[in-house]
């Protein structure tokens, strides 16, 4: 339980420090100011669809205001015509028009109240947006600073990654090299220790052996010949001094 909580620590910081380093300031920032643009966007769009049924109830507003005398004036000639039912008809109709013009004003009036409050709302989120705007340009410029400095001091010092790859590179390579300079050595010495048979050369570990006692002997004796010789001149002269 212990290993597999360790792991999975491990898997943790080794995947932040993936997403640190993946994670780019400048893109958040500008993610962030364009989903409050939309916000705002839609702040607006909020206010011309308030804007637009005012509009159109003011529309039938008038509309109705404009019947009121025609319903008036209808009744007026039913009852000179002596029909008071037509003209009770005519009143009704307009007693209906007089309320749904109180009906409408109030919606009017509601969709007003709404629309300043939309307006208000709309004119304090454009002015956080255009500071955010501000504040993300200028966290932007500071991190770009940041970053090339890093970049210049990591040049400048041999710390940035590239020149890391490239000591590590260098070290596998030595490392490399000193392996197979140590294999090398070590087949030079088993081969002449006769534990490795050289498959490159002619004979046996055996026949190498008897050539080299073959080769001394033949060497102790040219040696020996070359002293009689030296020691044959040298009585030969020992001779003629005497006579």
């Amino acid at each position: 339980m212990g290993l597999m909580s360790r792991t999975s620590a491990v898997v943790r910081a080794w995947y932040s420090k993936i997403l640190d380093r993946a994670e780019d300031p400048s893109v958040t920032l500008d993610y962030s100011y364009e989903r409050q643009l939309e916000l705002l966007q839609n702040v607006k769009k909020g206010i011309a669809d308030v804007v637009t049924a005012k509009k159109r109830l003011e529309l039938q507003t008038k509309k109705l205001e404009t019947e009121l005398p025609k319903l008036d004036e209808q009744a007026r000639q039913a009852l000179a015509a002596n029909r008071e039912d037509l003209a009770r008809a005519a009143l009704e109709r307009k007693a209906f028009a007089q309320q749904q013009l109180q009906s409408l004003d109030q919606q009017i009036d509601d969709l007003a109240a709404q629309q300043e409050k939309l307006t208000d709302s709309e004119k304090r989120l454009s002015a956080k947006v255009e500071a955010f705007r501000t504040e993300k340009e200028t966290i932007k410029a500071q991190y770009s600073a940041a970053e090339a400095q890093v970049k210049i001091g990591e040049a400048a010092t041999g710390i940035g990654e590239e020149m890391a790859d490239t000591g590590l590179a260098i070290q596998r390579a030595q490392d490399k090299t000193e392996q197979m300079q140590a294999r090398a050595a070590a087949v030079d010495e088993l081969v002449e220790s006769g534990t490795l048979e050289d498959h490159t050369s002619s004979g046996t570990q055996l026949d190498r052996e008897l050539a080299q006692i073959s080769a001394q002997s033949q060497v102790d004796a040219d040696l020996e010949r070359l002293k009689g010789e030296l020691s044959g001149g040298t009585q030969k002269e020992l001779e003629k001094e005497s006579k």
